[in-house]
């Protein structure tokens, strides 16, 4: 079968064998720019319209607009853009013949001297030109762009290219990380990896990804969480440990959710939940003030203080505060079922009472919580891996945080006793034999470590995408993942 070639590539293909009849090779070894257009741009801003420099420059970048036959160029590298004078008074003949075969988004190099047009564009006039990279392929129209979101996320290299807001985002997200690893370094945590393929499903509640490891003619489970082996460094003697890594959840598919995701997962010997809670208060407002320059910022159209600490309100509080009605006043799921259905929220599919707090929650209080805020002392029965609460046995020291109505992370003030730690996964195996798929699987390796003796520890958990997505303002978490999934075609 023979491949459709359309006339603007078949355009290209014959420019790029003109070039090669010439013995040009426009897809050189190295080519070494000195400068970028925009310190050019503030360096020379004083330069007055019509003025010449003796400075020589060379620089690098895609060719977005060419006009009069290659005399001008709108070059764009990775600071910003600067016009390129291309005259045949500076150019040697051989440099005006490649202009000829110059296309929109050629990647060229130019060595010259500085000036400014007498209507008062900053250039770098061209005393030699070069194709470093000939694009076979046309960009999109200039002022329409990527207009399908699907192409937008498979063709990013072309979005990076044409999309300014979309490259600026995913440089932000790539801030926002380097903010959160150097948080993290400077309070003397250290940095670890740990294993992706899991033998058992543990950390958290999800349904994970199997795969089958051939050599070992097992299956694994693509880790939900790296939780319980950051745990035994703890128990190893590791007091503050933490990880950035990749997550996989096989779940559904939102502007809030991804099965493949970035999590930050870390853990402090010695403290408890009240101490995370000041921890991560810190470490939003540093990587917030990092990238942002200050602790106060427009996010969604709220303007939100970072420099307060965030609140801590217990889960009860708040859907009383919101419906009126206090969860703690019933005991059974069926009087829970019964409460929720009060409020006009259906629960009949929970298994427990704390399934029905968190459904209840999730429909009446979430969307209201615009300021950063700990959810906090979640029930018992839906939080396996946290201490049972100090003042009601019921709850964990478990929080969650919020922002823009939106969950950013949590934390707890980690079960440490093997034996209860025990107990509390037989009752998820229990869940999972009703048919929770999502409930967690009991873990004898994580037991057995416990057993050797787990100080008094606190940990969280954040999702560097969620994270990245309410700071930048994207419409949803694929516009902060450089390569999100998609569906194959």
């Amino acid at each position: 079968m023979v491949e459709e070639v359309s006339e603007q590539r078949q355009s290209r293909l014959n420019k790029l064998a003109k070039l090669e009849e010439m013995g040009y090779n426009p897809y050189p070894y190295r080519f070494k720019p000195d400068s970028y257009a925009e310190p050019l741009q503030e360096k020379y801003k004083d330069l007055p319209s019509g003025e010449n420099t003796e400075d020589r420059v060379t620089v690098a970048g895609r060719a977005m607009a060419v006009r009069n036959d290659g005399m001008f160029i709108d070059m764009k590298d990775k600071t910003g853009r600067i016009q390129l004078f291309c005259h045949k008074s500076h150019l040697p003949e051989e440099n005006l013949k490649l202009l000829k075969c110059l296309d929109v988004g050629d990647v060229v190099g130019v060595t010259g001297f500085i000036r400014r047009t007498p209507r008062g564009e900053l250039s770098v006039a061209a005393e030699k030109f070069d194709i470093i990279a000939k694009s076979l392929e046309p960009l999109p129209e200039k002022f329409h762009g990527l207009t399908d979101v699907e192409t937008r996320y498979r063709k990013r290299y072309v979005d990076l290219i044409i999309n300014d807001e979309a490259k600026e985002i995913l440089l932000t997200r790539c801030k926002i990380v380097s903010a959160v690893r150097e948080f993290f370094n400077s309070e003397d945590f250290l940095e670890v990896e740990t294993p992706a393929f899991h033998p058992i499903m543990g950390g958290a509640n999800a349904k994970p990804f199997i795969t089958h490891y051939n050599a070992l003619d097992n299956d694994f489970f693509l880790r939900v969480a790296p939780e319980l082996y950051l745990k035994k460094l703890v128990v190893g003697g590791i007091d503050r440990v933490f990880e950035i890594g990749k997550n996989f959840r096989n779940e559904g598919l939102d502007k809030n959710h991804v099965p493949e995701f970035t999590a930050l997962e870390a853990y402090m010997a010695y403290g408890d939940y009240n101490d995370m809670a000041d921890l991560m208060s810190r470490l939003v407002r540093f990587v917030v003030t990092k990238v942002f320059g200050t602790d106060v910022v427009t996010l969604d159209g709220h303007e939100i203080d970072f420099s307060k600490p965030f609140p801590k309100v217990s889960i009860i509080d708040l859907i009383k505060r919101e419906t009126g009605v206090d969860f703690l006043s019933v005991e059974t799921v069926e009087e829970a079922r019964a409460l929720a259905h009060s409020v006009g929220v259906e629960a009949d599919h929970c298994t427990c009472w704390g399934k029905v707090v968190q459904e209840v929650f999730d429909e009446k209080v979430e969307h209201t919580l615009i300021e950063p805020i700990f959810v906090s002392d979640m029930p018992r029965d839906i939080s396996p891996l946290a201490k049972t609460h100090r003042d009601n046995p019921r709850l964990v020291e478990h929080f969650d945080a919020y922002l823009l109505g939106m969950e950013l992370g949590c934390a707890y003030s980690e079960l440490s006793n093997p034996l209860e730690q025990l107990e509390r996964f037989k009752s998820q195996m229990a869940e999972r034999e009703a048919g929770d798929d999502e409930a967690q699987m009991l873990d004898d390796s994580f037991i057995d470590a416990l057993s050797y003796g787990f100080v008094p520890t606190t940990g969280m958990g954040m999702g560097m995408d969620r994270l990245a997505k309410l700071l930048t303002g994207a419409a949803t978490l694929r516009d902060v993942i450089l390569f999100p999934t998609l569906r194959k075609i």
